[in-house]
């Protein structure tokens, strides 16, 4: 990747690395769901994967450690698939406390992890949960949650270029959108 990462680099990664979690119709259901502030759980994981990637990518190439980019993107796009709204739906107990639990739940039934992938989604609320996170993946997630997070609460874009390219993305793959004639899926994987 060089050593310049532009935002349509980052999200053409993050896209090829998470492509079928972001094409699938349960991801796209946090859309419905308020993560920090405004900012929806769909937008807020997107977020966290974007930044924990480029901490992968700035540790491998000042320091070079070498991190499974695959994992860390996986993990952090589904580390809140809880599937339900905490500000309103109370019955899941103290959300802080169980959503890593039932994020993991969800994510083993509907998609196919590794060891690194379930570490990130169950340990990403350290040190709110006290045990800490097993992988440097995990842990690179977890500062990447955290640093999303308080951007959130204070309203600071930092994600708005990545999550329009990743919705434009799922629009062409399911039709919704036609780029110059041209068959949808070859759209997508073109760009």
């Amino acid at each position: 990747m060089g050593n310049y990462y532009s935002d349509y680099r980052i999200t053409k990664e993050l896209f090829s690395l998470g492509k079928d979690i972001i094409l699938s119709e349960k991801f796209q259901q946090l859309k419905s769901y308020t993560q920090h502030g405004t900012t929806s759980v769909f937008e807020h994981s997107v977020s966290v994967a974007k930044y924990s990637l480029v901490m992968a990518l700035s540790l491998e190439m000042r320091f070079g450690v070498k991190l499974d980019k695959k994992s860390i993107v996986r993990g952090a796009l589904l580390h809140d698939y809880f599937l339900y709204d905490w500000h309103t739906d109370h019955s899941h107990g103290l959300h802080g406390f169980t959503h890593p639990g039932t994020a993991l739940n969800n994510a083993e039934r509907d998609f196919d992890l590794n060891d690194t992938e379930r570490d990130i989604i169950k340990k990403h609320m350290f040190p709110l949960i006290p045990v800490p996170p097993m992988t440097r993946e995990s842990a690179v997630v977890c500062l990447a949650d955290k640093w999303c997070a308080t951007c959130e609460t204070f309203k600071i874009d930092i994600s708005s270029y990545t999550v329009y390219r990743l919705n434009l993305r799922y629009d062409i793959s399911h039709g919704l959108i036609r780029i110059g004639g041209r068959d949808t899926a070859e759209s997508v994987s073109e760009d």
